[in-house]
């Protein structure tokens, strides 16, 4: 029997540093508009309200995401969690919503990173007028990425380590050049002066900085997807792969210090745009509207260096939809085929490249590459998934830490409703994704349902021992045409002997074998018939005279295919089974088989077998009677 699903190759493993690079040219990049973003949220408080962003990235976000890098380091990221709170198809539901979310936030940060980055090209007055097509330009960005992604990740890598390095360099020189223009405390007191004379007390002020918290939002993106890419990061030849210690504490120093960069960054340049950008600039259509810091540049550096700043932007920008790619390549085969909720070729790197790659350039073909219309989506997108997180963090640590991660979970619900409330549209788009993601999901899964759907099958001493037996009866029989190794499918009830009895009976008279005949019971019993797969681990009964093999499986007529051809394989013959024929409606026998795994168990059987072996002479045989 081949097996039914296939271990993805593992990419290569890269020093910390090197994947925080790849992470991080999507958290990095909100630089270059993220200080415009602030001033007008906060006004003169962006300092203040950029201030507390950065308090709650070490004492909120970082503090979640590693526990998430703990409690999941092999890259199932904040989504394994929810998958062990909740189980069965409610909790295949959760998964599918949250992922509906994390595809709107990182296919819309590839689509809209690239629109972001065409803009600022397509408005540089070097270009030549020939490029002055967005739409064009964002396209052939997008499929550019993903070029780079489909020669590999070693290659993305190789192009985000120098690009992050160039870009946080030239922000810090920008930093650096324009602080002593802000007069130092002579400047801060007088800007401070004036923010008193706005906000008459304590109360007035922290309450219009908690108003203008929400929309820094997109200061926090990164983190998700610092977590779903540990498989990438480098640990220690003595990791084991359950509790991989080197990796996750690589992990953890990638995440503090991307959080460190960004933070220190994020101060100083709030400060500084604050105090030496008119207020007019910022406005829509203003020279530092969405590229405070490239003002900056060409105001205090001179226009060569403005003309450089301008060039590794375009590059982040553009190059931003890297971490978003990386985070798709790395949850999307983790969930969606174990789930039968997308095609095996869906573990496959290259062809996942070619599939987010057609998507993103649809969604910049519809939003005609529109930076504005979706960058609603892209925060509400970061902050479900990031507040999802949270939840799963909150109740899954130890009852002491829990008024720690509940207050960081009630800012991260507050950030998302306030955000929800004033940007309405990032719902609806994300809703469409959530749409995809459940239909496409569940056609796979309906279309799929035919597979073997097991990993491998494992038998106890005792099972092992009773397939010995049905060798030495192959043995025995020779090259007698007759299958003979019998085997008949039960559904317990009680486990009574009398029940064994009684099937025994019925079975014999429906089919007339030799009472001489020795047989086998077959049961398969269903945990949760919303996992796509399971391993077989088969269990051996004795019962009086009865032997019994015993197992779960996510779904019986799959489950009885696979071991009825791993019998087969065993023993060199192919077996017979025998079933009573179901009551159920062919209706209500296809829903069960769908959502229960049941159903007209022996026709199912039949046809799962029928697939997965085309030889009709080495096929088991399925045999049905009754009334």
């Amino acid at each position: 029997m081949k097996p039914a699903l296939r271990a993805a190759r593992p990419e290569p493993q890269h020093p910390w540093w090197q994947v925080m690079c790849l992470t991080g040219v999507d958290y990095f990049s909100t630089l270059g508009y993220q200080p415009g973003i602030a001033f007008l949220a906060a006004g003169l408080l962006s300092p203040l309200a950029t201030l507390a962003l950065v308090a709650f990235t070490f004492l909120g976000a970082l503090p979640v995401y590693w526990k998430v890098a703990e409690k999941s380091p092999n890259g199932e990221g904040s989504l394994a969690l929810l998958t062990q709170l909740y189980r069965g198809w409610r909790g295949k539901l959760i998964t599918l919503v949250v992922l509906g979310f994390m595809a709107t936030d990182f296919i819309i940060t590839i689509t809209l990173s690239a629109a972001d980055a065409a803009t600022h090209l397509v408005e540089n007055p070097l270009v030549p007028p020939w490029m002055d097509h967005r739409l064009a330009v964002t396209l052939g960005l997008v499929l550019l990425l993903g070029f780079v992604f489909y020669l590999g990740f070693r290659e993305a890598i190789a192009v985000a380590v120098p690009l992050v390095f160039s870009y946080l360099a030239l922000n810090a020189v920008v930093v650096a050049a324009t602080l002593p223009y802000t007069g130092g405390f002579p400047r801060l007191e007088a800007w401070w002066d004036a923010v008193q004379k706005l906000y008459l007390t304590p109360q007035s002020l922290a309450l219009a900085v908690l108003i203008a918290f929400p929309k820094l939002a997109l200061g926090l993106s990164g983190f998700e997807t610092g977590v779903a890419v540990m498989p990438l990061v480098r640990g220690c030849p003595e990791d084991s792969p359950e509790k991989p210690l080197c990796r996750i504490a690589n992990t953890r120093k990638l995440l503090l210090t991307a959080a460190m960069l960004m933070g220190a960054l994020l101060l100083a340049s709030a400060w500084v745009t604050t105090v030496l950008i008119p207020k007019e600039a910022f406005a829509e259509g203003g020279p530092a509207n969405g590229r405070a810091l490239a003002y900056l540049a060409h105001q205090y550096l001179g226009e060569g260096f403005g003309t450089l700043y301008d060039l590794v932007t375009i590059l982040m920008l553009w190059f931003a939809g890297a971490s978003a790619m990386a985070g798709l390549l790395t949850i999307v085969p983790r969930y969606l085929p174990r789930y039968g909720m997308a095609p095996e070729w869906a573990r496959a790197t290259r062809p996942l490249v070619l599939f987010f790659t057609l998507v993103s350039v649809a969604v910049t073909a519809v939003f005609k590459a529109d930076v504005n219309a979706q960058a609603a989506a892209y925060a509400t997108g970061v902050l479900v998934v990031m507040t999802s997180a949270a939840y799963a963090i909150y109740l899954t640590s130890r009852p002491a830490e829990r008024p720690f991660y509940g207050t960081v979970l009630l800012v991260f619900l507050y950030t998302l409703v306030a955000n929800v409330l004033e940007r309405p549209d990032g719902v609806k788009i994300a809703a469409f994704f959530i749409a995809l993601t459940l239909l496409v999901s569940f056609t796979s899964r309906a279309l799929r349902a035919f597979e073997l759907r097991v990993d491998r099958v494992v038998f106890d001493p005792l099972a092992q021992a009773f397939l010995e037996g049905m060798r030495s009866q192959v043995a025995a029989q020779g090259e007698r045409p007759e299958a003979p190794v019998r085997l008949i499918a039960h559904h317990r009830r009680w486990g009574t002997f009398a029940e064994y009895l009684e099937k025994e009976k019925r079975i014999r008279d429906l089919f007339r074998f030799p009472s001489q005949d020795p047989f086998f019971f077959l049961e398969v019993g269903v945990l949760d018939p919303s996992e796509f797969s399971r391993e077989l681990r088969v269990r051996g009964v004795e019962l009086g005279a009865y032997r019994i093999l015993r197992t779960e499986g996510a779904s019986v007529p799959n489950a009885l295919a696979a071991l009825l051809l791993h019998i087969r394989d065993e023993t060199g013959k192919p077996p017979r089974i025998y079933f009573e024929w179901p009551e159920a409606s062919p209706f209500q026998a296809a829903v069960d088989f769908l959502l229960f795994g049941e159903g007209d168990v022996p026709t199912l059987t039949r046809e799962i077998l029928r697939r997965a072996e085309p030889d009709p002479a080495r096929r088991p045989l399925v045999y049905v009677g009754g009334p």
